[in-house]
């Protein structure tokens, strides 16, 4: 299935039809796509409820056109945005969005800056970081030699891409603190993050915790970022 984001890029994703008028939007974390473990888990547990889902490439990342971009965070907000906007033009309703790691922090911009409409009711944050600033894995002086070279070659497992500066100051400059407290208080939040993360620390579930107003927190024990040997029960906690 495409869908078109307001930059005319298309958008690839796979819709679980139940035939429900009520779709759950599924978003992927860096450098990963639709075909994520987790969306997929969670996905198919919905479908046995009778809850269509849809998970999709971000625009750069899978199928999906455009370029990939270190910090795009908000350009992913703009996606999601898109495939909501899509549903809604088709005569259905995107209750709820849910979103792994980055796409975590990308959920909750979506409802800080987008979802004051009534419809979206839950958004969940699976690991998302609470501190951009933080888990930068780009070397030592990486902000000077983005600054000298106007770009980083990196490296992240068999993946490898390029870091502009102009990126890498938009990663840097998005606020989840003062993004979450636009969050509409109708709007139920739940972050569920494994205790055993060593990608995202805990600590950032409880930061998120302290500062959204409908807010539940469920902390996975012992699970990794990738909920490696912990899926069933997060799917669970999800649902």
């Amino acid at each position: 299935m495409e869908i078109q984001n307001s930059r005319n890029e298309k958008l690839v994703g796979l819709l679980h039809e139940t035939g429900s008028r009520e779709v759950v939007v599924l978003c992927h974390g860096f450098k990963s796509d639709k075909n994520n473990a987790i969306l997929k888990n969670v996905a198919a547990a919905l479908e046995k409820e009778g809850i269509s889902a849809f998970h999709f490439d971000f625009s750069g990342n899978g199928e999906s056109e455009g370029g990939f971009n270190y910090g795009n965070y908000k350009y992913e907000a703009d996606d999601l945005h898109s495939v909501i906007h899509h549903f809604s033009n088709t005569n259905r309703v995107v209750t709820t969005i849910i979103g792994h790691s980055r796409g975590g922090n990308v959920v909750l911009l979506c409802a800080s800056k987008y979802c004051n409409d009534g419809n979206v009711r839950n958004v969940v944050n699976i690991s998302g970081r609470y501190d951009l600033k933080k888990g930068i894995r780009l070397g030592d002086g990486y902000l000077e030699r983005s600054k000298e070279q106007g770009f980083i070659d990196a490296k992240e497992g068999k993946s490898e891409f390029r870091v502009t500066e102009e990126s890498l100051m938009e990663r840097l400059e998005t606020d989840m603190h003062e993004a979450c407290l636009k969050i509409d208080k109708q709007v139920k939040v739940l972050t569920v993050h494994g205790s055993g993360d060593k990608v995202v620390p805990v600590a950032d579930a409880e930061e998120f915790a302290k500062i959204i107003p409908n807010h539940k927190l469920e902390i996975v024990k012992k699970a990794d970022h990738g909920y490696t040997k912990h899926q069933s029960l997060l799917v669970s906690a999800v649902n």
